[in-house]
């Protein structure tokens, strides 16, 4: 199979640097270009095509944020995710909500940003445990922000609400699939038409909005 290119974006040269030797020292992983601000980003995305960017929040020219967004309306938009310093719960949902795939601090073992690219390119969102905590805080404290149901969730199946609400509780395919007695084939198959019905991008997406609405607790 071929190696996942990455594009890594950040206005630090040592952290560019370190984060090279960090990708290119796992199996099956390659960096193809850099990028020290957020034009060069969107140049260097359209010259070589990654499969992954890693993205830093803040950069001259554009910070993270408005990078992704401006990935996301691109056709063929690559995995983005954010690796940055800040872990402020604002930088995460507007992260997620611009469409990152992933967000992961510079504090995170070499092992976690390897499996993030992997999980990235393969489609799944991946977030640091400490800001997996954080989100699942925020969404678990309390009555849903919005008790109603969303537009769309009337069309889901007994069984895909069933798959939403254990990947909304942070479970993986592996393990959805195992508590269902399911293959996980079958576990991405209902995910992808989750997020059909409910005019998702993405699982963060489909994560944020089941806890908003009380989704990922049991009937």
């Amino acid at each position: 199979m071929s190696p996942i290119r990455v594009l890594i974006a950040d206005d630090e040269p040592l952290v560019r640097g370190g984060l090279s030797l960090i990708v290119n020292a796992a199996d099956g992983l390659t960096v193809v270009g850099e990028a020290a601000s957020g034009p060069e980003t969107l140049a260097q995305t359209a010259h070589l095509a990654p499969d992954v960017i890693l993205l830093d929040i803040q950069m001259p020219g554009g910070d993270g944020i408005s990078v992704t967004r401006a990935l996301r309306e691109r056709p063929d938009s690559p995995r983005i995710v954010i690796v940055t310093t800040f872990g402020l719960d604002s930088h995460l949902h507007q992260a997620i909500a611009a469409g990152a795939d992933g967000f992961i601090l510079k504090d995170a073992p070499a092992e976690l940003l390897q499996q993030a690219i992997r999980s990235a390119a393969q489609g799944d969102a991946v977030l640091s445990p400490r800001m997996t905590r954080r989100l699942m805080h925020r969404y678990t404290t309390g009555a849903p922000t919005d008790p109603a149901p969303p537009p769309g969730h009337d069309r889901l199946t007994v069984r895909e609400r069933e798959v939403l609400r254990l990947l909304a509780q942070g479970h993986s395919n592996a393990e959805i699939a195992a508590q269902l007695f399911i293959s996980e084939g079958t576990v991405k198959t209902h995910i992808t038409r989750i997020l059909m019905k409910l005019g998702l991008r993405d699982r963060a997406q489909a994560i944020v909005l089941s806890h908003r609405h009380g989704l990922h607790r049991p009937d």
